[in-house]
């Protein structure tokens, strides 16, 4: 299947459960916890689905994987082609290694070096570009054109979309009577198949969208009702400074309410306390959506009681510690 014609392919709640069970067996059905603490601070129940405890580190894995699966035994053996700041990059460079295949990673000079070593560690080959979206494009175009490899973007793509609608269908399935299910937002590909999932499972479910602050593309595309691009951000949150793709912003403009902008401040803050009660590894990224279900959905009785939250990754550089 080329890009174009995954370009085509269905996007709606029957493309998340195929997918799920296109990928039993290639990731981890990964574990949903919760902690008093964390629930005394925000008021209510909060359910926390750990992609931090995926392969790669990452909800990426689920769509790399979907994607791989998708291609012809003729496409896979010219390997695949993406570009990505990081948790995308490692999981695709890990797909190709379970499919038998190459993976030409192009990443940003500025990526995280832990991000960077993961690729290079599960076989994947490294192409350096400057930190812009037009140069990642580009050169990755130049890559597919020089190799013949497929192209799998890191979230403008059906395939990678439903792939990663399969950790909320998880969450959702585990726990029918959650009221709300926040995840965070970046390129789109996990909000957009989070609502898919969500909503196809329940249309009682609230789908909310957390992102930065620094990079509230996303929220002034919701606010302004068109898709809205924003100059590249220096967030912390690395997962999460790309603009909303084209595929993504039509979903994520029909089912989520609102989306919640984080404050560089409360981003470190919160992923910190994180750490510190829970006792578990998150990035930024995660944090993001613990720092929204924490302080940003209000309080009463008329507010949501049960929430899941989607952890993104937990891939963290451990030498550049933010509140060091």
């Amino acid at each position: 299947m080329s890009i174009a014609q995954s370009q085509h392919l269905p996007l709606d709640f029957q493309a998340v459960l195929e997918a799920g069970a296109r990928l039993k067996g290639l990731v981890h059905r990964t574990p949903v916890f919760t902690n008093s603490t964390l629930n005394k601070i925000a008021g209510r129940e909060l359910f926390f689905k750990c992609e931090n405890l995926q392969r790669a580190g990452a909800f990426k894995f689920r769509g790399a994987c979907n994607a791989l699966s998708l291609l012809t035994a003729d496409q896979l053996s010219r390997g695949v082609v993406t570009h990505s700041s990081g948790n995308h990059a490692g999981a695709l460079a890990l797909a190709a290694k379970l499919f038998k295949t190459r993976a030409y990673v192009v990443m940003p000079e500025n990526s995280l070096a832990v991000k960077r070593a993961a690729v290079l560690e599960y076989g994947g080959e490294v192409i350096s570009c400057k930190p812009t979206q037009q140069d990642r494009e580009e050169t990755a175009a130049r890559v597919q054109a020089e190799t013949d490899a497929a192209m799998i973007p890191p979230y403008d793509d059906p395939r990678i979309i439903s792939g990663q609608g399969t950790a909320a269908l998880e969450l959702c399935q585990e726990f029918p009577n959650l009221d709300v299910v926040i995840a965070p937002v970046g390129g789109g590909g996990l909000l957009a198949g989070t609502c898919l999932a969500a909503v196809g499972l329940s249309d009682q479910i609230e789908v909310i969208g957390a992102e930065p602050a620094a990079a509230a593309d996303a929220h002034e595309s919701l606010k302004r009702g068109e898709r809205i691009l924003l100059p590249t951000s220096t967030s912390i949150a690395d997962g999460l400074r790309t603009n909303l793709g084209e595929h993504n912003w039509p979903i994520i403009q029909k089912y989520v309410q609102r989306i919640i902008c984080i404050s560089e401040d409360e981003i470190i803050a919160t992923t910190r306390l994180f750490w510190e009660r829970t006792k578990l590894l998150i990035e930024p990224s995660s944090a993001v959506a613990v720092a929204a279900a924490l302080h940003h959905l209000g309080s009463g009785d008329s507010e949501p009681q049960q929430v899941g939250i989607i952890l993104s990754g937990g891939n963290c550089d451990l030498d550049r510690l933010p509140w060091s």
